[in-house]
């Protein structure tokens, strides 16, 4: 028998990962947004409150993430109630970090738990991603698939991949006092690119996947770069270039602009290979005039479930 309540968690994710632009991320452990579900009669969605953010987020469904998320479910399977939606935030907004992803991601799950038949896990991408589009104007599942499934993970546009990651592999993630705005960061790619631009990045993302699957680190170093995103976006971040050659001379395989930024991530060997970066990371964007914050976590961290 269905259940009238659930909770859920969703964490917060690394999108980009460099190299792979629209289409890779990983979960982050620590942050995350929280959604509780409650069944109505009716066929509605509403957002009955929104906790944790200094600023109001719209309610309405098709622009709030995770209420668009959750309309796309019902109206998938005919569900013959509504959903009410009690979202508190755990993730900055503008970070960079997968916010309207894990709002979009939790409030799935939870309202999943309440369907007479839930869907599997996977099932609920497409509504996850129709949710993602409030917040950037895109479809694109960088940071719904992570934050959904947990670990490294491809997300094309009907389908996942999870991605195998070496053991011990952890990230740095810092969090500098800025906001920068998805849609804002797009802009930034909005002149053309000339084809002969595509043959690095191309050849980056071969190599970042071929190590990952023969668990190569020297391949995983080489292709983890951006040539593409990140020279146009880079602007965006005061300090970015010191903070990431910082994670650089830590021995990062490689570090670049998380998402939309403004954090900055790099991936280490091993978790205290990141903490060794971290005090000089947040040293960097403090001589940029930015306080920040730091996270560290494994790259195959969990993803999203049910709490109650």
């Amino acid at each position: 028998m269905s259940r009238d309540r659930a909770v859920a968690f969703a964490p917060a994710s690394i999108g980009n990962c460099a190299v792979g632009f629209d289409l890779i991320g990983h979960a982050l452990e620590g942050p995350g947004d929280r959604v509780t579900a409650t069944r109505f009669a009716g066929r509605s969605v509403r957002v009955d409150a929104i906790r944790g953010l200094p600023i109001e987020l719209p309610r309405e469904i098709e622009k709030n993430t995770a209420a668009r998320a959750v309309a796309s479910l019902l109206n998938a399977v005919g569900a013959d109630f509504g959903i009410a939606l009690e979202i508190e935030k755990g993730i900055a907004l503008g970070s960079g970090m997968g916010g309207s992803a894990a709002s979009a991601v939790a409030a799935l799950m939870a309202a999943n738990d309440l369907l007479d038949a839930p869907l599997p896990t996977e099932a609920l991408y497409p509504h996850a991603i129709e949710g993602e589009f409030a917040a950037s104007g895109g479809r694109h599942g960088d940071n719904v698939a992570p934050s959904l499934l947990g670990g490294l993970v491809l997300a094309g546009q009907d389908r996942l991949i999870r991605l195998p990651v070496p053991n011990g592999v952890h990230a740095l993630l810092v969090h500098p006092d800025l906001v920068v705005e998805t849609r804002v960061a797009r802009e930034c790619l909005r002149a053309p690119y000339a084809i002969a631009d595509f043959v690095p990045q191309s050849e980056a993302l071969a190599l970042f996947l071929s190590g990952l699957y023969t668990n190569d680190i020297a391949l995983i170093r080489a292709g983890l770069r951006d040539v593409l995103v990140e020279p146009r976006r880079a602007h965006l971040i005061p300090g970015f270039a010191v903070v990431k050659q910082t994670m650089l001379d830590h021995g990062a395989f490689g570090a670049s602009i998380s998402g939309a930024g403004p954090s900055v991530f790099g991936w280490f060997n091993s978790r205290a290979a990141a903490e060794a970066a971290e005090a000089d990371a947040l040293r960097a964007f403090a001589e940029a005039g930015l306080s920040a914050r730091a996270y560290l976590s494994p790259v195959a961290a969990a993803g999203a479930r049910i709490e109650a």
